[in-house]
């Protein structure tokens, strides 16, 4: 049985149907109102903040104990171990804050509330752009926690507090590029049972980079990998003021691969949303 409504319909499959012709409401406000909705179910659910967190002061202290005598390695850049983990583990947790995103939109989709946001008279592509930009704004919440106590646990910052604005950069973009892939993977499999693939890709670009140690001191296919992905570059230019000063050299390559990562799942999300919702 079909249900008529004034702004669409939906079939009896669940599926909606594009709005009929009229008044198309702003994609952007529509998107932002999404986002809006994204952060007021953070605040009353806090709970939802805590693989955000926790994991990124988690990988800190595990990491920084495990790996500090890599500093007494020849050339390593940094005798602070903090200053070369730390940054690693604010990014672990921005991709743990996109992949979040994506959990709720599929939770969404399972309980039918997605169609609802379907029926809105506006562009469809505002609901992509609505929960790609929470999980860019949700990415800044472990840069937010994890620094101050990383300041106060004695992390070096040798390029002064300008550091941070290449960090909270590089959060907001892996924050970013991981919603848009966990989007596309709940809009094919419209199921939260399908995070276990969003994290497999996020932990294998994570830890398939120089996010432990230096390109310089891997050896065998794990160098191999290392250095052609992504991530590397986004991790130099994460790290770089933390480890050094600022420099063109470490951020222009990062730029590169986010704004490449964004547009390559970009698509991917947007062709599993067309395919769900034709």
């Amino acid at each position: 049985m079909t249900e008529r409504l004034t702004t669409g319909e939906v079939t009896g499959e669940g599926a909606a149907a594009p709005p009929r012709e009229g008044r198309v409401a702003n994609p952007l406000l529509v998107a932002l109102q999404i986002a809006l909705r994204g952060t007021r179910n953070t605040v009353r659910i806090p709970a939802a903040l805590v693989p955000t967190v926790a994991m990124p002061m988690f990988f800190v202290v595990a990491f920084s104990g495990a790996f500090s005598a890599i500093t007494g390695i020849r050339g390593f850049p940094t005798e602070n171990i903090l200053s070369w983990m730390v940054p690693f583990a604010i990014l672990q947790g921005a991709s743990f804050a996109g992949m979040g995103t994506a959990f709720s939109t599929a939770r969404d989709i399972e309980d039918g509330f997605y169609n609802r946001l379907l029926l809105a008279p506006t562009r469809r592509w505002a609901l992509v752009l609505g929960p790609m930009i929470f999980a860019g704004l949700r990415a800044l919440i472990p840069f937010v926690v994890v620094v101050p106590v990383a300041l106060v646990a004695g992390i070096s910052v040798p390029a002064g507090p300008v550091a941070l604005v290449p960090l909270a950069l590089g959060c907001v973009g892996v924050g970013t590029v991981a919603g848009l892939w966990g989007l596309g993977i709940a809009y094919r499999f419209q199921s939260q049972r399908a995070g276990a693939i969003v994290q497999l890709g996020i932990f294998s670009v994570m830890f398939l980079s120089i996010g432990q140690a230096p390109l310089e001191v891997m050896e065998g296919w794990l160098h191999t990998v290392a250095r052609v992905n992504p991530m590397t570059n986004v991790l130099r230019f994460a790290r770089q003021g933390f480890i050094g000063d600022l420099s063109w050299a470490d951020t222009w390559p990062a730029l590169v691969a986010l704004a490449l990562a964004v547009v390559a799942l970009g698509a991917f999300a947007a062709r599993q949303f067309r395919r769900l919702f034709p």
